[in-house]
This record gives C-alpha cells, structure tokens and sequence, in this order.
C-alpha cells in the first residue's frame, strides 16, 4: 500500500481513565488532540491501535494497578499486532522510570502536564523511536498549548479545567510532586471553551482543579469566572471542585448568595476532625475556622449542603481524635463524604511515620462509614414526596421512556416520560428512593408514567 495513502487510513485510541474528574477531563482532551493525527476513540479495546492507560495516584498500590492493566492487554493482543501502549497521569509523572525498566511492553509515561505532546509521542513510536519518558514539565506549556484545542463534547454535563497543581502540601498528597506548583489558566480563554461546550449541548459545567477556588489570573477570580457563567442564557448549572478551606473568600461566600445557577452543593474536603491530626497533615485549617466557612456559606444560602474526603486511621490518631471525626459528620451532616483508610504514598513526608495497625484502622473506617450511609440514607428519606429540580441527562439504552438526570445536590434521578427530555431541567416529585438512586415523577403539565 502507498505509504501516503496508509498514513492517512483512520486509526482507533482507547482510553481507560482513573481517579478524578480531572483525570476524565485530561483524557477527553487527549482524545480530542489525538484526532488530528487520524486517531479517533473506540469502545472496543480489541480494535485499539493505540492504548491508554490515565493513570491516579492518589490511592495505594496504584503502580501494581498499572502492571495488572498492562498484563490485561498483553492477554488481549497476544494474537494480534500489539498496539501503542502509552501510561499516562499521575502514576506515570511519579513513577515513570520504574514502569519502563520493568516493562518493555510498555512504549511511554506521559505526565499529566505533558499530554499535549502525545500526537508527536505517537508518532515518534509508530517511527519506532525508542521508549519515551515524557513527565518533564512547564504547566504554563501545556495551558498555552490548551487553547488550540477544540472541545467538541457535547455531553450535557461537561468539565472543564480552570486551575491545576497546588501549593498546599498537605504531607500525605502527591499532588504537589505530580501536577506541579498551582497555576491558573487564563479567564479569556476559559469563557471561549465555555461558550465552545454550551454551543455543542452542555447545560451544566463543572469547573476543576485540584485547588480550584485557588484560581487567579490577575485581579480575576473564580467567582469572576462564576459571575461571567452565571450570565450564559443557554448555561443552566454551575459547579467547582475540588475546593481548599484557606481559599473560600469573601467574593466567593457572595457568589453562592447570588448566583441562582451556582449549585448548593459545595464539595470541601476537610479529611480529620481533629486539630491535632489537621496539624499533622499540615492542612492549614483548624475545625474552628471549618465549622465558621460552614456556617457563613449557611447564611449566604440556606439551601447549601456539603460533601466531603476523611482520612481515617492517619498516623498518630488516637481514639479522641477519631471520635472527633465522628462528632464533625454528625454536626456536620455531609450528605455525601469519600472516606478511605490512610495510604503512605512514595515521596511525601507522610509515608515516612508509623503506620496505625491494619485491623485498627479498618474497624475505625467501618464505624465512620456506618456513621456516614445512615447520614447520607436519612437525608435520602427526607426527599420522599419533595419536589427537586432535575437536569435530564440521558435516555436509558434498554429502558422504553426512561430517562436518568441529576437534582440540585447530585442525587441521581430516574423518572418515566412519553416526551424527550434530554438537556431540559424539569420540576420532579420524588416517590421512592434506594441507597444509590431517587425514582420520580415530573410534575406539572409534563406527561409522564409513575416510576
């Protein structure tokens, strides 16, 4: 075949993401840039001519996963002609070296800041160049780089990344040493991708970053970029995470009082509710000045609920301050929370002290967690027969007339409808709930069937 007619034949990119939803936007982008070398996405893992694993960090033995998923395609392609296998994200940018001596099969590490390389990586490897490691970086680069890109996602719910990297170090975060010192993407050209999604269907946009109410260009803030989002005639919801108790400021406190499209749901990890073990984590933030941004935000928006991450068993915590974490999510009343038992992750200074025993910290983190599901269960009661705002998503692929979308506060919510109801937010009554999901009924002069 002529060469030029084979470099030009479409090729297929599968992307298998973890972690965080900066991680799914990072892969969409991704997947976008790869377009303009001919490779285009693909559901199938069996016809993929290049393979991306997007790796996170965050939880333990994250670099195991990555040799297991490798092993997974090697039995896929063993009787076939392997595809360009790229590791990128967090776990590549920490680890990379370690993933390439280990594994020949494997063609590159590309850092989370480096994947606007990944058409060149690609084709350095189809020239049969030899194993890249790509997890040098400039975060400024890959923003400057971003701009270029068209988004093309029309889903109705869609992200987009504002801020990356963080100063903070927390002792037990990689964060620092994988996505870099905090930097901010410039306000122009954050308002022309949000135009660019709301022209292609979204309806809500969540804005990310790993600090994202660090955000600054400027004088500009996030709630400057709020503000300017609030006037979108086409943009029904806004939404951030993930946020840092030392940056909620006063505009931002203003912002959720005035901005009917801001969500009332904030996502404020706070990860102990103890003062010594805050300290220890080198959080920045006491349970006082937490419990004052609570408040204060109660105030600005009566209808605000919090979400939030715990840490549980982090070296050092005693039985007063694990009751202290428990007494937090029941002053508190978070209506959803992510909690784990601590993981020492290489590099960061927390991985160095004395681990609380294993069958401790799991017995703390089944006491929390039960805390926590009747919480998060009993708020779920107190919506039966409520009437709730929900922003439709979807039809569901094997239900006749079903359809899947979300309230105020990310409750999943399924209803049955005669009419298209996709990328519309209508006024539902909830009849039923499980642990998972609400079920209702759209009210008003909407036809619908009783779920």
């Amino acid at each position: 075949m002529d060469q030029r007619i084979k470099s030009n034949l479409k090729k297929k990119i599968f992307i298998k993401t973890f972690g965080c939803q900066m991680n799914e936007y990072d892969s969409n982008r991704i997947l976008d840039i790869t377009k303009k070398i001919n490779y285009f996405p693909t559901k199938k893992i069996s016809e993929a001519d290049c393979y991306i694993i997007n790796t996170c960090h965050i939880r333990e033995k994250a670099t195991e996963k990555v040799f297991h998923d490798v092993g997974r395609v090697k039995k896929e392609y063993r009787n076939k002609k392997k595809p360009i296998l790229i590791i990128a994200g967090c776990v590549a940018q920490a680890e990379g070296d370690l993933i390439l001596k280990k594994d020949r099969y494997v063609d590159a590490v590309i850092g989370p800041q480096s994947y606007q390389t990944i058409n060149k990586v690609i084709k350095d490897i189809e020239n049969k160049k030899n194993q890249q490691d790509i997890t040098n970086f400039k975060a400024i680069e890959k923003f400057d780089q971003l701009k270029l890109i068209n988004n093309n996602d029309s889903k109705i719910s869609t992200f987009l990344t504002i801020q990356e990297g963080c100063d903070k170090f927390c002792k037990f975060c990689v964060v620092p040493y994988t996505r870099g010192p905090e930097h901010s993407r410039n306000f122009n050209e954050i308002l022309n991708e949000a135009d660019n999604l709301i022209n292609n269907g979204s309806k809500e946009i969540t804005l990310l970053g790993q600090n994202v109410n660090a955000y600054s260009d400027g004088k500009k803030r996030l709630s400057d970029i709020i503000y300017a989002l609030e006037k979108k005639r086409d943009l029904l919801r806004i939404r951030y995470t993930t946020s840092h108790p030392k940056d909620m400021t006063k505009d931002l406190f203003e912002a959720h009082k005035d901005c009917t499209k801001l969500m009332p749901l904030l996502h404020l990890p706070v990860q102990s509710g103890s003062d010594k073990i805050l300290k220890s984590m080198n959080r920045k933030h006491n349970i006082k000045e937490y419990l004052e941004i609570i408040d204060t935000l109660k105030e600005k928006n009566p209808k605000i609920k919090f979400a939030s991450d715990f840490i549980i068993a982090y070296p050092g915590e005693k039985g007063d301050d694990f009751d202290k974490t428990c007494n937090l999510m029941e002053t508190v009343k978070f209506i959803n929370s992510y909690s784990f038992v601590f993981s020492p992750r290489p590099g960061t200074p927390a991985g160095e002290l004395k681990m609380i025993s294993p069958e401790l910290a799991k017995k703390r983190l089944i006491v929390f967690q039960k805390i926590a599901e009747k919480i998060k269960l009993d708020y779920k009661k107190n919506l039966l027969h409520k009437i709730v705002k929900v922003l439709f998503e979807n039809k569901m692929n094997k239900e006749k007339d079903k359809y899947f979308g979300r309230d105020e506060y990310q409750n999943p919510v399924i209803v049955f409808s005669k009419k298209n109801i996709v990328a519309l937010e209508k006024d539902v009554i909830i009849k039923r709930v499980s642990r998972h999901t609400v079920y209702g009924e759209i009210i008003k002069n909407e036809e619908y069937i009783a779920a």
